[in-house]
Formats: C-alpha cells, sequence, structure tokens
C-alpha cells in the first residue's frame, strides 16, 4: 500500500503531487526587497527536495510591510524581475509535479526589525527604520516602536496592494498564492481583539475584526487568475485569555472557503512577543484537525514535524491534509527523498542523483541524518 504521505493532493485546481509542503521560512536575504543569489540556490534546491509543494517566505506587499530591510518584497518591477529569475531556475531542476507557492503579506507593527541572526527586535534611529502601522496603535511588546493606527485611505491602499501583489505573483508564475492571516502580522492584528481595539467597523465585534481580513480576501480572489490556487496562512489559537480561539479559525476557515479559497494552513500564536507557550511535537495538528472536520476545507499544518512516520501518521489518520515542514528542511535539504525511502515509496529522482539509489557500489554505506 501507497504511504498516504505520497498520494497526490487536489489544491482547488492545483494537483500536488503528495501531502509534504515546504513552509516559508523568511531568510532575511533580498535587497530592497529582490530575491537574491541566496535565494536563487534555496529555492532549486526546494525544488529537488521531494516536497511536492513549496512556499516561498513572507513577502512583503508594499516596501513598509517588510519585516525587515532583508525581506523580501513583490511590490516593484525589480522584485518581480528578480523573483522570476528564482522562480524560472527552480522549476528547471524541480522534481516533476513539484508545484511553488508565494506567501504575500504585511508586517504590520512587527516591521521595521532587525533580521533574526541581530535579535530580530526594532531598528534603531541608526538602523534606518520606517513608520509602522497596525489596526491599533499599541506596540507589539515593551520597548518596541509604537504604529500608527491606520486610517482609511491606509486601509484601502494595502487591501489594493495584497491584489497587486497577488497579480505580480501570477505574471511571474506561480501555481499558488497564500496570504499571511497569522504570526501577529498585520491581518491577524486586525482579526485579534489583542491587537484590535478599534471602534470602528474595523474593530469591536469578531464580525468587524473580520472585515479587514476578509477584504483583503476578497480583493485577491478577485485578480488571481482561475489555474492558481488560493490559500491563507491563519491562526488556530492566540494561546491568551479573551483572544482567537480555534472556533475564531474555523469561522474564518468557512468565510473563506465561501469565497472561493482553496485551504488554509493553521498555525499559532506570536500575537505578541512571546505569544507560543512551549509546545510539543506536531502541536497545531488538533486544532488542524478541527479546522478541517468544521469547515470541509482543504487543511496544512506545521510545527515541529520532522519525522516521515510521525508525518504519515498525521495525514493517514489525524485529519490533516497535508503538512510542511521547516527547520527539518533546512537540515536536511533531500527530506523528501528520505521520507519516500523510509516509507518504502520510489521517487522519480533526478538521473544525475540515481546512483545514489541503484546499489552501482555494493557496500557502499550512505549516512542518513538522524530525525
Amino acid at each position: 500500500m501507497t504511504a498516504v504521505l505520497f498520494t497526490p493532493l487536489d489544491i482547488g485546481p492545483v494537483q500536488a503531487p503528495n501531502r509534504i509542503a515546504i513552509a516559508p521560512m523568511c531568510q532575511y536575504s533580498a535587497n530592497d526587497g529582490c530575491a537574491s543569489d541566496w535565494h536563487l540556490q534555496l529555492v532549486m534546491n526546494y525544488g529537488m527536495s521531494g516536497a511536492g509543494t513549496v512556499i516561498l517566505e513572507a513577502t512583503g506587499v508594499t516596501r513598509e510591510g517588510r519585516i525587515s530591510h532583508g525581506c523580501l518584497g513583490l511590490y516593484s518591477d525589480a522584485n518581480e524581475l528578480a523573483l522570476k529569475r528564482v522562480l524560472d531556475a527552480a522549476r528547471a531542476v524541480a522534481l516533476p509535479g513539484t508545484k511553488f507557492g508565494i506567501q504575500i503579506g504585511h508586517a504590520g507593527r512587527k516591521a521595521s526589525t532587525h533580521v533574526n541572526w541581530k535579535g530580530s527586535g526594532p531598528l534603531g534611529p541608526k538602523d534606518n527604520p520606517w513608520r509602522t502601522i497596525s489596526a491599533s496603535a499599541l506596540p507589539y511588546a515593551d520597548n518596541w516602536h509604537v504604529p500608527a493606527a491606520m486610517d482609511e485611505d491606509e486601509i484601502a491602499e494595502t487591501i489594493a496592494a495584497f491584489a497587486e501583489a497577488a497579480k505580480r505573483a501570477a505574471r511571474i508564475g506561480f501555481d499558488i498564492v497564500e496570504i499571511h492571516a497569522a504570526h501577529g502580522y498585520l491581518v491577524h492584528e486586525f482579526h485579534s481583539p489583542v491587537s484590535n481595539k478599534r471602534t470602528d467597523k474595523w474593530g469591536g465585534s469578531p464580525e468587524n475584526r473580520l472585515r479587514f481580513p476578509l477584504a483583503v480576501a476578497d480583493a485577491v480572489r478577485a485578480v488571481l487568475p482561475d489555474h492558481m490556487a488560493l490559500g491563507a496562512r491563519i491562526t488556530g489559537t492566540d494561546y491568551l485569555d479573551n483572544a482567537l480561539t480555534v472556533e475564531d479559525a474555523v469561522v474564518f476557515a468557512k468565510e473563506l472557503k465561501a469565497r472561493r479559497f482553496d485551504y488554509v494552513c493553521v498555525s499559532s500564536g506570536n500575537i505578541i512577543l512571546g505569544g507560543r507557550p512551549a509546545s510539543g511535537v506536531a502541536f497545531n495538528v488538533p486544532n488542524a484537525a478541527k479546522v478541517r472536520a468544521e469547515s470541509g476545507i482543504v487543511v496544512r499544518t506545521a510545527g515541529l514535524i520532522a519525522e516521515a512516520h510521525q508525518a504519515e501518521e498525521i495525514v493517514a489518520s489525524r485529519g490533516v491534509d497535508q503538512i510542511a515542514i521547516a527547520r527539518a528542511q533546512l537540515d536536511d535539504p533531500r527530506w523528501g527523498w528520505h521520507a519516500a525511502e523510509k516509507l518504502g515509496v520510489k521517487l522519480d529522482l533526478p538521473p544525475q542523483f540515481r546512483r545514489v539509489t541503484t546499489g552501482q557500489w555494493p557496500g557502499l554505506k550512505l549516512v542518513r541524518p538522524q530525525a
């Protein structure tokens, strides 16, 4: 019997060849939003990894919407050209059927920060910081910059920027667009009562707090071609009292499905600094399974999933359609190959690499990374 992890998955109009995705992971290596040679080698390797779906890192829909000076953007012609170079090269070497997506977002009050290996804290006066915006004028943490509460013009401009970035993604040739609506960034900031204290139509009730996320969703859906899949990363819980819970995630997923979204990726936490408590292996799976069961939308999840048999068990019997790996992929760039080997599945590897599986050198013992 074929492992479920290596069976195809229909994500709206797109069919992924297996249930493994590479989660978006910021590399902080862009130049004014433009993908660099670092991205070129990274995404080419992603394409050869054995994962059926590759989602590129959080990509700012405006220059000010980037997390850091090093983050990818999709707000200029130069950004678009640089990213097309990367995608075209990755497709040229990718395993058959591999699908490529991009996560678009706006960092909101978490923008204007240092790259993560310099601490990820807010930029200082000498670090070329920029003005940040959010649902309300509340800082992400103590000693962080205070964002400006967005006015009606800024809200409209930002919604339009999401749509424009989606159009650029379509021109580049991506298969999938994913809206980042989790991890404490702008869309999540409007959704969560922790960060949204507005008293106008954009805040207050759960319906009003969903107004901005759904306006972004509608704008992107309106411009995306029908052959592309559309999804969102959403939060399963804020891990705080009087905050978002999995029931809110179910409502959000149902609203997105009604708008012809094809999937959601259920993550959690980080609406405030330190807002994700210590978590166990596959900690997002229960909430993801509940979202799938109650909304009927295709569901992916991530979070400390690193071993092949564990991943197989999640998609085979725990009510989730697709798993995403992150740190495990950085640690083992051929994670998908090794997962297939452990589960008894034969992958169509590039001919240049087939010598590692054809027994050309009897007695050669290959050292495999340990999970």
